[in-house]
């Protein structure tokens, strides 16, 4: 049996070696992508929770802001001064609760805005700014017991 004859009736063997090796290495980047990703969402998430314990906010599960806010702050990040984020803010949230002709709205408490502007400086710092412009104009107070 010729050398060339021998390469040539195991070429499947080659090819399917090749494809193996071509088929982990794309895992591994994959799982390192992963790992990667996994452990800057933890980071981030704790940090946050650091951040809100030390304003006086309670610790949020950092499972779930990890879950919610991923690596780049999810919604929260998309933009926080936008006009629809600022509507919500005024008719929906910052109401006293009621529907229909009952409602009204209120005086925020200083620390709800407070926690997002906290979110913003952890995932994305850039945008603090323009939320800060955006909720200037609102009128808030201690509001809430402690």
């Amino acid at each position: 049996m010729s050398p060339t004859r021998f390469a040539s009736e195991h070429r499947w063997i080659y090819i399917g070696a090749i494809v193996i090796l071509v088929g982990m290495a794309i895992a591994g980047l994959i799982k390192y992508s992963t790992v990667k990703r996994d452990t800057q969402t933890a980071a981030k998430a704790n940090q946050l929770s650091e951040d809100l314990v030390a304003a006086g906010y309670p610790a949020p599960d950092t499972e779930t802001v990890e879950y919610v806010l991923g690596t780049d702050g999810g919604a929260v990040c998309e933009d926080p001064g936008s006009a629809l984020t600022t509507a919500l803010q005024r008719i929906q949230q910052l109401t006293n609760g009621a529907t229909g002709p009952g409602m009204r709205p209120i005086i925020a408490d200083t620390k709800a805005i407070g926690a997002e502007r906290i979110v913003l400086q952890v995932y994305c710092p850039e945008k603090v700014d323009d939320f800060d412009e955006a909720v200037d104009e609102l009128k808030t107070d201690d509001t809430v017991r402690r």
